[in-house]
């Protein structure tokens, strides 16, 4: 089994974006030297037009910051394959799809955590294994909406929090606030443990107003996740009636095997800044020259 892109002709029957679209940023990233043009698809060019709603001259500038990105996160985006490590982080935390969009249509990723031991917790393992998820199903099924994401913090602990970087929590908000290909909608987090408050405090100075309006929190499980999706859409652990996470699981895991090909040559899609017209664009650029001054959180 191969992975299998979706048509571009169904992207153009959508209506939100035209072939003389995708030419003009075509002819764009080609006066763009440090940037991968060769590597950069027809459809990357239309998920970040359709992300930028619409504009030109936006979707310039999140072309050049996501690429711009992956070669500087090397913790998520330096040679993504489907490893030993990966596969191991796959089995201990789902990320998966739900089979059902809301009423906006948006798409619904749902993270679950699968192995509870923090020992086997690794942020930057995980965050590099739903970016790649993210990635793959924007491959398969191409733009939406928009995305909501929920987030079952049954299973973690402070053993896991523990072991969280700043950097990461930095690094991460910063790619979903500006340069993600997509439209966020909202982050629905659901048992969110009592220490979450602490969490956000030390999370406040990297997240924006706009990111923090996204936040749902469900402090009584899955009962009120209804005004999202049935709870029939969510798997028969948690009381739905869609497959069991271990089956989900599986299916995700077989999914990233037949997405070898695919990520051999996302990884191709990397900047080179020696070429970049003008001013080189660092770590320190963005992040005003904080690269390793974090340090792991401190949960009480």
């Amino acid at each position: 089994m191969v992975l299998k892109e979706i048509p571009i002709q169904e992207e153009y029957e959508k209506g939100n974006v035209s072939p003389q679209d995708v030419e003009k940023l075509r002819q764009w990233l080609k006066t763009q030297p440090h940037l991968p043009e060769k590597h950069i698809t027809d459809l990357d060019i239309i998920l970040a037009y359709h992300s930028s709603n619409r504009s030109i001259e936006v979707a310039k500038q999140l072309m050049d910051l996501n690429y711009s990105l992956r070669t500087l996160f090397m913790a998520y985006f330096q040679e993504r394959s489907f490893d030993t490590t990966i596969k191991r982080t796959f089995r201990n935390t789902l990320f998966v799809p739900l089979p059902v969009r809301t009423k906006d249509g948006c798409v619904v990723m749902y993270c679950h955590c699968v192995n509870g031991d923090p020992n086997e917790f690794d942020v930057a393992h995980s965050i590099k294994a739903f970016l790649m998820s993210i990635d793959v199903l924007q491959y398969e099924t191409g733009t939406w909406p928009g995305l909501e994401v929920v987030i079952n913090f049954d299973g973690y602990t402070t053993g896991h929090m523990a072991k969280i970087d700043l950097r990461n929590v930095q690094q991460i908000l910063y790619y979903l606030q500006e340069a993600i290909p997509l439209k966020l909608k909202k982050l629905h987090l659901l048992n969110a443990p009592s220490y979450f408050d602490r969490l956000m405090t030390i999370m406040k100075p990297f997240v924006k107003n706009e990111m923090i309006s996204l936040l749902e929190f469900y402090t009584d499980g899955f009962k009120n996740i209804g005004k999202l999706l049935p709870l029939e859409a969510f798997p028969k652990d948690v009381g739905g009636n869609y497959k069991t996470v271990a089956e989900l699981n599986e299916e995700v895991f077989k999914k990233l095997e037949t997405a070898q090909t695919f990520f051999a040559e996302e990884n191709k899609k990397r900047v080179v800044e020696s070429l970049r017209p003008g001013k080189v664009k660092s770590y320190a650029d963005i992040f005003g020259g904080v690269e390793g001054s974090f340090k792991k959180l401190e949960i009480d």
